[in-house]
């Protein structure tokens, strides 16, 4: 009897295309052979949390679309877009190697007509934390999101965790307007000393990235206290803050107990409450999160 040589599938062919017209002749060819579409829209300078979304975009989908494109609305004033780091070649080859379908990469004039009049705005969790330290900033995203929806259209989305805000909000505009999307927000995925993975962490010289273990150390702590039985909002927030206070050259803008939903503060942590932290490790910004009892 002969014996079964098992061979791996070759590697899918990455298709680019840099215009919303070949983006949607590329969708719609794989929607007529039948294709579940699914989507990551990312900023590029790709790393390994953001290939996650691809695999889980690749377990809920036939056709995998990603987007990158650096969207200067979601920009402040202070903010500086062109600084955000790049690396189109690199990109180009991680998300071949893990099999994604078509990247689309347009241009900012591809995207924003230089007559735009309308913008998507949240009302309400928009208002604390990231929209309060940089406002507009979610205007922004929303309205690149609603854009890149409307031009996708997948069958599923996948966010990740990590921008907590981001995805609850995401995930109201998918249901207030009735985008026939599911939406999956991916768990953060950490550096094996902890430290959540960003495109930022880039910015960090050697010893700020030593230091910025604390942020994935201190919602640790949080964790565990809650665990232990602390549901005071104060008093979990006292510990984490307790460990970054003792961190040189690491600053907090906020650490917060809230309500999945609306992103409130609460008095009482339960199951499920978020731990919301935002600090400054030398002069870049990072961001981490915590569920509570998950």
């Amino acid at each position: 009897m002969p014996t079964t040589v098992f061979r791996e599938p070759p590697p899918r062919a990455l298709r680019r295309a840099s215009s919303i017209a070949e983006a949607r002749g590329a969708i719609a060819e794989a929607r007529a052979r039948g294709a579940r579409v699914g989507f990551v829209p990312t900023m590029g300078f790709l790393h390994e949390g953001h290939l996650h979304l691809v695999d889980e975009a690749r377990r809920r989908a036939d056709f995998v679309v990603m987007s990158i494109f650096v969207n200067p609305l979601q920009f402040g004033p202070n903010e500086d877009f062109s600084r955000y780091p790049r690396d189109e070649s690199g990109d180009v080859a991680k998300a071949a190697s893990r099999g994604v379908d078509l990247l689309f990469t347009p241009l900012v004039d591809e995207m924003y007509a230089s007559q735009r009049v309308v913008s998507v705005v949240a009302d309400g969790p928009d208002r604390r934390w990231e929209g309060a330290v940089r406002p507009g900033h979610f205007a922004g995203v929303l309205t690149v999101v609603t854009k890149l929806f409307n031009i996708v259209q997948p069958d599923v989305a996948v966010f990740g965790q990590k921008d907590y805000q981001q995805a609850t909000l995401v995930r109201a505009l998918v249901r207030d307007l009735d985008f026939p999307i599911e939406l999956v927000v991916a768990p953060t995925v950490r550096e094996p000393d902890g430290v959540a993975m960003s495109s930022r962490n880039s910015y960090l010289s050697e010893q700020e990235r030593v230091r910025a273990r604390v942020l994935s150390s201190s919602l640790r702590a949080v964790a565990a206290a809650f665990a232990s039985g602390e549901t005071s909002a104060d008093g979990l927030a006292a510990v984490g803050r307790a460990l970054i206070d003792a961190e040189p050259s690491v600053s907090v803008d906020y650490l917060a107990v809230v309500d999945p939903d609306r992103l409130e503060p609460v008095e009482r942590a339960v199951r499920g409450s978020v731990v919301l932290l935002a600090a400054r490790v030398g002069k870049t910004r990072l961001l981490d999160n915590v569920v509570l009892g998950g």
